[in-house]
């Protein structure tokens, strides 16, 4: 399972940018970043450009190395750029680099198309994914660690939390989705995932799981 994607929209959840990231913090980012909070802020043409020109070819390399064929590889390029500027107001620098922001967008559209396909999931956690960087942001150490910690943080909450939050965040259910499966009211859905959710991020608190 992708507990990486977990932490990082557990992490994004009370750490969106907005316009309360100063520009001192702002100038302390790297090139990537700054061009992503860029498009995040204002829309900003020229660097979504710039973030394009970079990325695209390198989703794409990846998409081939991980199995992909050239024409899904380009279309789910073209898909995960785009998802890019659609949702660049949610880049957190806080919790992940660009680098690791943007490939993280391209795999999940990857595992919504073999899903689609009825295909079977890759394992991304197999090191051979990685034999070559993505960039210099992506540790993979680091992130073996911080997994083995979302794991076993999940495993300390309740069945029923756990539950709600793989519903919610890996198997991506809308929450109306979730209180007609559950039989629960809307509102109780929502209030249940947002205690299981504080009760994850205390675990990885203690774990040191969360910066």
């Amino acid at each position: 399972m992708n507990f990486r994607v977990v932490a990082e929209i557990i992490s994004s959840l009370d750490m969106s940018m907005g316009s309360g990231f100063s520009n001192d913090n702002l100038n302390n980012l790297s090139e990537w970043d700054q061009l992503l909070i860029l498009v995040g802020r204002n829309k900003d043409k020229s660097a979504f450009k710039a973030l394009y020109e970079h990325f695209a070819p390198r989703l794409k390399s990846f998409l081939l190395r991980i199995g992909s064929d050239e024409s899904a590889a380009e279309e789910i390029c073209q898909e995960a750029m785009i998802m890019v500027w659609r949702k660049a107001e949610s880049f957190n620098p806080e919790s992940a680099g660009a680098s690791t922001w943007i490939f993280t967008i391209a795999r999940n559209k990857r595992i919504d198309r073999l899903r689609k396909e009825n295909r079977p999931m890759p394992d991304f956690n197999d090191p051979s994914f990685y034999k070559k960087p993505i960039d210099k942001s992506d540790d993979i150490l680091q992130r073996v660690d911080e997994e083995k910690k979302i794991k076993k943080a999940l495993k300390n909450l309740p069945p029923e939390q756990a539950k709600l939050i793989f519903s919610a965040y890996y198997d991506e259910k809308s929450h109306k989705k979730i209180a007609d499966e559950t039989d629960l009211p809307l509102g109780t859905v929502k209030s249940r995932i947002r205690l299981a959710i504080n009760r994850l991020r205390t675990q990885l608190d203690e774990f040191g799981g969360s910066d």
